[in-house]
């Protein structure tokens, strides 16, 4: 279906910040905007707040007056909601409650046109519930912008059970005329964005209580290893540990407490604090004007006396380490074997997904040191290990001197199962297949929200394939039988991949 025309009016029912936003960029598009807000003031407030955000790229050159100028008079506050009855498209972006969209949604379509598309920008409630008291439910879609509107460029377009195939589609093409990136997405608990993402936070967490690492630490890891934006720590406390920690409850108890989206003990004991991060001015760190943030943990310089390198087999993920080493000075001896590094006294091996200990027991391989997955070996800049407990110290000290020699700067973590990088791709591609697996959105759109929403290096189910589904699939089984929970269960989908040999972006 064609996107909306240009002159088509748009009308946004609530002037808060994403409301404002939402107006926004429809007013940039072309489009005639209605904003209406039912307190007083408050979509005149928010046209003046976006001539001030706008304000400041006319300050800097990026737009000129005029546009500006364009842009803002296309913006019509209105204080009666009768007066949005003629547009093309209405996006309410009112309070998360249920009862009270509700009866918003049915206000408007009593007021508005046949022809008019209502859009709920609800980002957990679901679009089935919410036209479920309408007479034509079938008008109704989700249209699930991400903060701030403007600047974001996903949009979720959720199909409740009863929407019209053909106003999702009309939706979509006009939020992509509009500069976004549409995805489609059916009406279940956390649309893509806020159920994929889950294991982000969930496995960082999962490994401070674990005492893994510290926060800090953790928190470069998943950036210098594995090229996210930002670590679970601090993206948390941006967020808010309240409104993470109760998007998670949602999801939880969404799933009938399904224990992959089980909430932390510590998160919840910072929201009963009043920690609730950059906000309140602490969370897991602490945001005042003296504050410093604390450094990761990072080894001390070793040295060794060897200077060989025999990598033995395929490395797999890890294969641009050989060229880095050689880059680095060393002699480097490839000969067969099952993907793994001896220098010195140690043995180094990507992780699989067990512990250090159990898996130089099993493999008898007393030296071993395991290290992490990072998005790519040849320009990472940090990278974990863990040693068997059966290692010896000069072992380590080999493993830490070669990874330094890289240019590495090696952070050694508790010894636990899937390390930190290896473990969270794991569970995101896992909880990725899951949702291609249910129908909530085919694997590009679910590759491309995670992109687009939460800026990650790679899409889940692309960096699945990447890595292989037998390695991802290898890691969650291992993970499953280390913790006897049922929260690392490989996906179905998953599994079947890795008996066809095939990733999620070849069927």
């Amino acid at each position: 279906m064609p996107a909306l025309e240009s002159n088509t009016r748009i009308a946004v029912i609530g002037a808060g910040a994403m409301g404002s936003g939402i107006a926004q960029v429809a007013a940039q598009a072309g489009h005639p905007v209605f904003l209406h807000d039912q307190r007083e003031g408050a979509a005149e407030a928010g046209r003046a707040g976006i001539a001030r955000q706008l304000q400041r790229r006319v300050d800097k050159g990026k737009m000129s007056q005029q546009a500006l100028d364009d842009i803002v008079g296309r913006i019509h506050p209105v204080a009666a909601l009768e007066e949005v009855a003629e547009a093309g498209l209405v996006i309410e972006a009112i309070v998360e409650d249920l009862d009270i969209k509700r009866a918003l949604l049915s206000r408007l379509e009593a007021l508005c046109t046949d022809d008019t598309i209502l859009a709920t920008n609800t980002s957990s409630l679901s679009v089935t519930a919410l036209g479920a008291g309408m007479k034509h439910p079938e008008r109704l879609v989700g249209m699930h912008f991400f903060n701030p509107a403007p600047l974001m460029a996903l949009v979720e377009v959720v199909r409740g059970l009863a929407t019209d195939p053909t106003v999702a589609e009309t939706v979509h093409a006009t939020a992509s005329r509009w500069g976004k990136k549409p995805v489609y997405a059916t009406s279940t608990p956390g649309f893509i964005v806020n159920r994929v993402a889950r294991p982000f936070y969930a496995e960082s967490l999962r490994l401070l209580q674990e005492q893994a690492a510290d926060a800090a630490t953790l928190d470069a890891l998943m950036r210098e290893a594995g090229q996210f934006r930002m670590g679970a720590f601090e993206l948390t406390d941006l967020i808010g540990h309240d409104v993470n920690y109760a998007v998670t409850c949602s999801v939880f108890n969404a799933y009938y407490q399904d224990p992959r989206f089980l909430p932390s003990l510590i998160q919840q004991e910072l929201v009963a604090a009043g920690r609730l991060g950059r906000k309140s001015g602490q969370g897991f760190y602490r945001y005042g004007e003296d504050d410093e943030r604390p450094q990761p943990q990072t080894e001390a310089m070793r040295e060794s006396r060897a200077s060989t390198v025999i990598v033995e087999g395929d490395l797999g993920p890890a294969g641009a380490l050989t060229e880095r080493l050689r880059a680095a000075g060393l002699t480097v001896i490839e000969r067969a074997g099952k993907g793994q590094i001896r220098f010195g006294q140690a043995v180094l091996a990507l992780t699989d997904g067990r512990m250090a200990t159990e898996r130089a027991a099993t493999e008898g391989c007393h030296n071993l040191v395991l290290f992490d997955l990072a998005f790519d070996y040849a320009s990472a800049t940090r990278l974990a290990i863990a040693a068997a407990d059966q290692a010896s110290p000069e072992a380590i000290d080999d493993a830490c001197a070669l990874l330094q020699r890289a240019g590495f700067a090696v952070s050694r973590v508790a010894d636990r199962p899937g390390l930190v990088v290896m473990r969270t791709v794991a569970m995101l591609a896992n909880e990725a297949a899951d949702a291609h697996l249910h129908g909530v959105a085919t694997a590009a759109d679910i590759d491309l929200a995670m992109q687009a929403g939460l800026n990650y290096p790679d899409g889940p189910l692309r960096w699945s394939d990447r890595l292989g589904s037998h390695r991802v699939f290898t890691v969650l089984s291992h993970l499953q039988r280390s913790y006897g929970e049922d929260r690392y269960r490989p996906s179905l989908l998953l599994r079947k991949n890795v008996f066809a040999n095939k990733g999620f972006h070849h069927e």
